[in-house]
């Protein structure tokens, strides 16, 4: 498959090993069912091992992976009568972010999310998911209207990070992402996140203010890549992985510290592997978030969104999780 991450090639070896002796048994008619049988055995016990026991750092890796289902892909599969909203009215238009509304049954809501590209020509028209000013302010227009409306918000997080380019500073990236911040901590309607790749920095903050949060199995999220705290603690970018390690950015660390409120199954391997399975888990835990959220009054979304975020953080000795210098 193309895309294969380096920890797979051992079981990616053994299914093309497979493949090949039944492709040998239909031309030339040689029965190798009880070889199949045994390598197809060792396959499912090693794809158990490995997707099992996965590394911070392996885990970042199936959330770049580069045929990791997008916020487009999860839209169509999830919601009904899409309808994309484009610019910001003040500058232009930000590819790398996707705003509209849509339905879920019959609930119409405000869908917001980073928009990674599938190719090359794709990833460059959108920026590789790393919004502008005017992608986090258009995503602040659709918002504000659906607080008028009274339409809940769902947002789907997929960023590296805010595009960190010299024309984004001088039009202000800092400041439309903490206007989001503000906003969003005080809209009366119910906001659910969910984090489906990379969650990074501000970028991903700025609509990750929410009531409920969730991440996928395989998804990340902090203030800074793996790559970057390396660069900055051991001024050596290699050091990833033991950054990786020490920064508690996967999902199981970050619903043990609080801060998300459910963690989504991924197919074995990772979301790219069944979109339409992923698609259906993600859509029933946002069914079940509306059941609940549905039914606070304005006052309790906003003052449960403030608690939230109020109770969210520890203080730990960095040594405690090998961080020295």
């Amino acid at each position: 498959m193309a895309g294969d991450l380096s920890f797979e090639r051992p079981l990616v070896e053994l299914r093309n090993k497979i493949e090949e002796l039944q492709q040998f048994t239909d031309e030339k008619d040689i029965d190798f069912t009880e070889e199949i049988n045994r390598l197809e055995e060792k396959a499912r016990n090693l794809a158990k091992e490995i997707y099992g026991n996965l590394t911070p750092m392996q885990r970042i890796q199936i959330a770049r992976h580069p045929q990791r289902p997008t916020t487009l892909d999860y839209i169509e599969q999830i919601f009904d009568s899409f309808v994309e909203v484009h610019g910001d009215r003040l500058h232009g238009d930000d590819r790398a972010i996707i705003t509209g509304i849509c339905k879920l049954g019959d609930q119409p809501v405000t869908v917001i999310g980073h928009q990674k590209g599938k190719d090359t020509k794709d990833n460059i028209a959108r920026n590789f998911g790393m919004p502008h000013p005017e992608g986090y302010r258009k995503a602040l227009r659709a918002m504000e209207q659906a607080n008028k409306f009274k339409r809940p918000i769902v947002t789907f997080i997929d960023t590296p990070g805010a595009f960190p380019g010299i024309a984004a500073e001088e039009r202000g990236q800092s400041e439309a992402i903490a206007r989001n911040l503000r906003e969003m901590a005080g809209f009366e309607v119910p906001i659910i996140c969910i984090v489906i790749g990379e969650g990074g920095s501000g970028g991903a903050l700025a609509i990750s203010i929410g009531n409920h949060i969730y991440m996928l199995e395989n998804a990340v999220y902090s203030t800074i890549s793996p790559e970057g705290a390396a660069a900055i603690i051991w001024k050596d970018a290699s050091q990833a992985q033991r950054a990786a390690e020490a920064m508690r950015i996967t999902a199981g660390d970050l619903l043990e510290m609080g801060v998300i409120e459910g963690v989504i199954p991924e197919p074995q391997g990772g979301a790219h592997h069944n979109l339409e399975q992923q698609a259906q888990s993600i859509k029933s835990y946002i069914q079940s978030a509306l059941d609940e959220l549905n039914d606070l009054s304005q006052l309790e979304l906003v003052t449960s969104r403030y608690e939230k975020f109020k109770k969210i953080g520890e203080i730990s000795d960095v040594s405690d999780y090998n961080m020295q210098v």
